[in-house]
């Protein structure tokens, strides 16, 4: 019996093992899920507010803040591969959104995840859709990109205004909590010089044992803060030497630009860089540098570039009128953030239809020379069009456009016609029917006497031309001669009758006459 019954304790405690065990690993499936959600949770959200452009110039942006860098070949093929598949872009209609991880210099580690808001149009009824972004929690995290095209240089300036006005409009009705938090962020950005690299940064602020002391900021710096970093994205700086070739652009057309350019975002304590199509140059780390995100790996240093033309990087903090001034002399920098001041203030408007109203403010502005747009526009025009000042309403993207009535349309037609009409009727009486003179080839003998006598090869015989067409209008004049000769007119009718009565007259046998031959009686 004891030994039959000791099996029995065994097996009993090798049933309770087993589920323990099963327990035991239950719990760190668990453990480990809920380690990797905390860490989801823990992993640093950033907001990207990108406006102005196409849709598939927000996509080229995306795809050169996203490309990868690294110079392993090995990461590059994991990549190809499908480890990293880009998320898809909604962005075709009204606020586009997707998503890119930003990974460290070994692309294993997540550094952030950014969200991407996309905006084509400044159009005042999109204002409701910007403003649930912007809250307490995400406007210190939050970095607002204003794209721009080197495909239209003349439309810049209107373009970036109707953009700040846009902003500046969805900014004033956010709620006390978030105006506080975003005065706070613009104080952290303009006194800390978080935009910039730590060598620049130590540049800004001196420190001694009583605590930091900020250098004062200059005439025309942080004069307009938007609440909100800002950084401009000039695209297709590939096209400039194109503008320079088929134009005529010279260096003073881009200095201008440069110049005006910088005199405004330094007013809003904005960033500013030109981009080539799929090369990433100093994008990434600007973005990057901009919202806070730092690799734990690899220090990347942000250097400005204001010499090469098509590689601009401006940083945030770094500007001034000084630096602006050198580029060329002559500039107008205390007129130009005067007029820009005044005129961000008036509410946004679409940059493709412009009311009557905003047509005679904007110029009495240029009249009086505070017109910031006005001034850039009657230097930097469309070529194609040649007109100063060509304002960017004839653009094709636009979704709506406005068209008179009909009606209207046909009577206004009808009388440019009838005006037309008696115009071309009044030049047909006035006008004289053309003399046409006598060509000077018509004298044939003086040509003859120019060419000479012309001789040609037929089957192996020389031919002499002018007595070929000799012989050939002898020919020609006899044949003509013998057709016009005269023919002998027709007898006359009653003549020819009479000729044949005769004739049958005659044959007929006279009374009392007998045949020939016949017996007599």
């Amino acid at each position: 019996d004891m030994s039959s019954s000791s099996p029995n304790p065994g097996s009993k405690t090798g049933t309770n093992s087993r589920p323990t065990s099963k327990d035991g690993s239950k719990k760190n499936i668990w453990s480990s899920l809920l380690d990797t959600v905390a860490n989801g949770k823990r992993l640093p959200e950033k907001n990207l507010l990108v406006l102005g452009g196409t849709p598939d110039s927000q996509r080229e942006f995306l795809d050169t803040f996203s490309a990868d860098t690294s110079a392993d070949p090995a990461l590059a093929n994991d990549k190809r591969k499908g480890k990293g598949k880009v998320p898809p872009i909604a962005n075709q209609f009204a606020l586009g959104y997707t998503y890119r991880d930003v990974l460290d210099a070994d692309k294993e580690d997540t550094l952030a995840r950014v969200s991407a808001y996309l905006l084509s149009e400044p159009s005042p009824s999109f204002a409701p859709l910007l403003k649930p972004l912007l809250t307490p929690k995400s406007v210190p995290e939050t970095l607002v990109v204003i794209l721009m095209d080197w495909s239209d240089p003349w439309t810049w300036v209107r373009r970036l205004r109707e953009w700040v006005r846009l902003l500046r409009s969805v900014l004033v009705s956010l709620d006390d909590e978030t105006k506080i938090v975003m005065e706070e962020t613009m104080l952290e950005w303009r006194d800390r010089k978080r935009g910039m690299d730590a060598t620049n940064a130590t540049a800004g602020g001196l420190s001694n044992s009583s605590g930091p002391i900020t250098i004062p900021l200059g005439p025309g710096e942080w004069d307009e803060g938007l609440g909100i970093p800002m950084c401009v994205v000039c695209q297709g700086a590939d096209k400039i030497e194109k503008l320079e070739k088929d134009h005529g652009w010279h260096e003073e057309q881009f200095d201008f630009i440069l110049q005006f350019l910088r005199t405004i975002l330094l007013k809003h304590g904005a960033s500013l860089i030109y981009t080539t199509p799929f090369l990433a140059g100093s994008l990434q780390g600007l973005v990057h540098s901009s919202l806070g995100i730092h690799s734990l790996l690899k220090k990347e240093s942000l250097k400005h570039n204001v010499i090469d033309r098509d590689k601009i990087l401006v940083p945030a903090n770094w500007d001034s009128w000084g630096k602006i001034r050198i580029i060329r002399e002559g500039f107008d920098m205390e007129g130009v953030s005067t007029a820009w001041s005044i005129e961000i203030q008036d509410p946004p408007e679409s940059i493709y239809q412009t009311t009557n109203s905003a047509q005679e403010n904007e110029h009495g502005l240029a009249e009086d020379g505070t017109s910031a747009v006005t001034t850039f526009e009657q230097t930097i025009y469309d070529p194609k069009q040649g007109t100063v000042g060509a304002n960017p309403n004839s653009n094709s993207t636009k979704i709506e456009i406005e068209s008179t009535d009909l009606q209207d349309f046909f009577a206004n037609q009808a009388n440019i016609l009838e005006d037309l009409k008696a115009r071309d009727d009044k030049e047909h009486t006035t006008q004289q029917a053309p003399q046409l003179e006598m060509s000077p080839m018509a004298d044939e003998g003086k040509v003859n006497e120019h060419i000479g006598p012309v001789q040609f090869n037929m089957g192996g015989i020389q031919v002499d031309a002018d007595d070929m067409l000799k012989k050939l209008r002898d020919r020609e004049a006899v044949r003509t001669q013998k057709k016009e000769t005269p023919t002998p007119p027709a007898s006359d009718d009653k003549a020819h009758n009479q000729a044949l009565a005769n004739f049958f007259a005659g044959l007929v046998k006279k009374p009392g006459s007998s045949p020939r031959g016949s017996p007599s009686a």
